[in-house]
């Protein structure tokens, strides 16, 4: 969320103070409720699931139109799609407008290339056997192949099997061949929000098709919820609660408000302070 905050506001803000862009539209990959949910009061945004409702397969989004989301968010998916998962990154590219991002995490190795576990699968399935799970794939010449020692992640929808180990390197590359012109990875600390790196690999990544701008709508949103706040400030300014709170000196007046009249407004001054500020 702090890259998400940066890639589309120039600067971190807590999901709760986003402000509320609905022109803005965005769609989720079994995202965590935990940041669903406030984004889907913050935006136009539908979080979407692989194995249940509203279902999304990247690898075949047939049921989505191509070039209709400001941002796409995808944590810990990209592992578990079955290769060739250079068509899901593709789709996800065709899915974002022009000036689109998607924001993945993924886990990587700062190996020299990604390793695929199950490079020729074409017809497969899980089979228990002997207590032990494994892969069966039938290739497209016919061969049967019998895969152990399977890997699986934990998530909120069940066991996925790990497809792949990326790289830093192939993960970059992979993004850049489906067409994305600026792959950011974030690696820098956050101190305010409680962001520290305790590795330098499997950290948040920023994939853009190319620099970001708001619309006319988007930015009419903003300056409508700007000139709400601003009649709340001044409507505030009058209450007996915020001249009691003046007068023992709990509020800075002079930071955040002026006198006018009877009462106050929000001070211009400080706005514009803290605008060139961010």
């Amino acid at each position: 969320m702090h890259a998400l905050s940066l890639e589309l506001f120039g600067v971190s803000l807590p999901v709760p103070d986003f402000p509320r862009v609905q022109s803005l539209r965005g769609i989720g990959l079994s995202d965590s409720r935990a940041y669903a949910d406030p984004l889907g009061e913050k935006f136009d945004y539908r979080n979407t699931f692989y194995s249940r409702e509203p279902r999304l397969d990247l690898t075949n989004p047939a049921c989505e139109r191509p070039g209709q989301y400001d941002f796409l968010i995808s944590s810990e998916i990209f592992e578990h799609v079955a290769p060739p998962v250079e068509a899901a990154f593709q789709n996800a590219f065709r899915l974002l407008k022009p000036h689109g991002v998607m924001l993945l995490t993924a886990p990587y190795s700062l190996g020299p290339a990604t390793v695929e576990h199950f490079a020729g699968l074409n017809e497969f399935g899980l089979a228990q056997v002997g207590g032990r799970t494994l892969l069966v794939n039938r290739t497209p010449a016919g061969d049967v192949q019998v895969f152990d020692n399977l890997v699986f992640h934990l998530g909120g929808n069940g066991p996925a099997l790990e497809m792949r180990e990326f790289s830093e390197t192939g993960l970059r590359q992979a993004l850049e061949a489906a067409g994305f012109s600026e792959v950011r990875i974030y690696s820098e600390d956050y101190l305010p929000f409680g962001v520290v790196r305790a590795e330098s690999w499997s950290l948040p990544v920023a994939a853009r098709k190319s620099p970001f701008a708001f619309n006319l709508d988007a930015a009419r949103d903003v300056l409508g919820q700007w000139a709400a706040l601003r009649k709340s400030f001044r409507e505030l300014g009058g209450e007996f609660w915020v001249r009691l709170g003046f007068k023992l000196g709990l509020i800075r007046r002079g930071r955040y408000f002026r006198p006018r009249g009877n009462g106050f407004q929000p001070s211009t001054d400080s706005y514009n302070d803290e605008k060139q500020t961010q």
